[in-house]
């Protein structure tokens, strides 16, 4: 199987991996059969050798998938359909920690169907996400939801839980949206999106618990996030298709990531390098730069994409051939082999029947038009017969009528001249 360069999760159930570097997408679907109850809602690295994935769906089973095979290879079951679908799912060492939408944050460990550790993190949550620098470190949030930080290895309290903004002028309180949220690289700060179009960034060091730095973006719902390695921007993304970066120094807006149509679901920044990957219900998975922020790649999936895991791979490296000149001159072999039985018979079988054709044909064609040129002789006769009787007739009756007409046209013309010349007479009297 060739290496691919990015993950998309689909709302028909589908795994789908794209090569970019070959120009291929393969759909990966762990039943025959698609139904809406297996969507994927969240994808994981289940380590770090990018060997295994691991794909949450919407009916609560979490599945692994071999990259380097194909295929998936186990399932268990993480939680129930009426906890609301993964709004997160990571792993932990050997162990898996999942979140549902209810608030459930769950600690499963291997060959397990008991969750070591749960812990209730609120209802209506969007998002959970890992710190990459303490892995039993998650962070929740969501609607009317705060964002708190949880250790999982001390699950009693959270660490940190965020203050909402203070009150408008007018003394109303503003409600919290929490839509997605991400740890700035190499610290324990925290920035998140919400559905007001607000990104705010969190320090747990301070004795702040407010945002220490807000920003606004756009006017619609942002959706996602993500970070580049150097983590002084950010990434956004709203459900307009409108993508941004934003400078977590200044709070203002630094660029632009054009070509989406639709809400974006998911944003990605690439490990190592200035790239960034983005897909969502215009059925399209970008890639853009960082650097000048052009579209650099872009496919069509035809789903719905909710989800996005990027590699290390890149993306612009040309593909390595692959080898397999071995087993194509063995088929190569076979097939001459059969091709030259099979040629024999067939000429053989195309002449005979071209031969019996060819004679029964010219049967037909002879006998057809010795029938056809018999029957065309009679009729052509009898009707030339009857045409010349009635022509006789017609120029007969003709000829008699014309004489009728003829003689009493005479007549009459005599018969005018004599009273003309009466009447030229009796004038002349008269005058006389």
């Amino acid at each position: 199987m060739s290496v691919m360069d990015a993950w998309l999760g689909a709302e028909t159930g589908l795994l789908k991996g794209v090569s970019v570097s070959r120009k291929q997408a393969v759909n990966f679907s762990s039943s025959s059969c698609l139904d809406r109850a297996q969507e994927v809602r969240a994808l994981s690295w289940a380590g770090p050798g990018e060997t295994e994935l691991l794909v949450g769906s919407a009916d609560g089973l979490v599945r692994t998938f071999s990259a380097e095979k194909g295929t998936f290879t186990s399932s268990r079951r993480c939680g129930e359909p009426h906890e609301g679908c993964f709004s997160g799912l990571h792993a932990l060492g050997s162990a898996l920690v999942t979140c549902t939408e209810k608030g459930a944050v769950r600690v499963w460990k291997e060959h397990s169907d008991v969750p070591v550790t749960e812990v209730r993190a609120g209802e209506h949550v969007h998002r959970m996400r890992q710190s990459p620098v303490a892995p039993h470190r998650v962070a929740t949030g969501g609607k009317e939801t705060p964002v708190k930080i949880w250790d999982l290895e001390n699950p009693d309290k959270p660490m940190f839980t965020a203050k909402n903004l203070r009150d408008t002028w007018l003394d109303l309180r503003q409600p919290h949206w929490v839509r997605d949220m991400a740890f700035i690289p190499g610290t324990d700060r925290l920035v998140s999106c919400t559905g007001y179009h607000q990104v705010h960034v969190y320090d747990p060091s301070s004795p702040q618990r407010r945002p220490v730095l807000e920003a606004v973006f756009g006017e619609y719902p942002l959706t996602a996030l993500s970070l580049p390695v150097d983590g002084h921007t950010v990434a956004v993304a709203n459900t307009q298709g409108q993508m941004a970066l934003l400078d977590l120094r200044k709070g203002l807006v630094c660029g632009v990531l054009k070509g989406a149509s639709g809400s974006v679901r998911a944003l990605q920044c690439h490990m190592t390098l200035p790239l960034i990957a983005s897909c969502g219900l215009d059925r399209h998975l970008r890639i853009h730069s960082l650097q000048d922020r052009k579209l650099q790649h872009k496919v069509y999936l035809k789903s719905r994409l909710n989800c996005l895991l990027f590699s290390s791979n890149d993306p612009n490296a040309e593909a390595k051939p692959v080898k397999v000149k071995e087993e194509e001159e063995e088929e190569d072999e076979v097939w001459d082999k059969m091709e030259s039985v099979h040629e024999d018979r067939g000429a053989h079988e195309e002449d005979c029947v071209h031969e019996d054709r060819g004679a029964h044909e010219e049967d037909c064609v002879h006998e057809d038009r010795g029938a056809h040129e018999e029957d065309c002789v009679h009729e052509d006769r009898g009707a030339h017969e009857e045409d010349c009787v009635h022509e006789d007739d017609c120029v007969h009756e003709d000829r008699g009528m014309h004489k009728e007409e003829k003689v009493q046209y005479t007549k009459g013309k005599n018969k005018r001249k004599t009273d003309s010349k009466t009447g030229q007479k009796k004038t002349k009297k008269q005058k006389n």
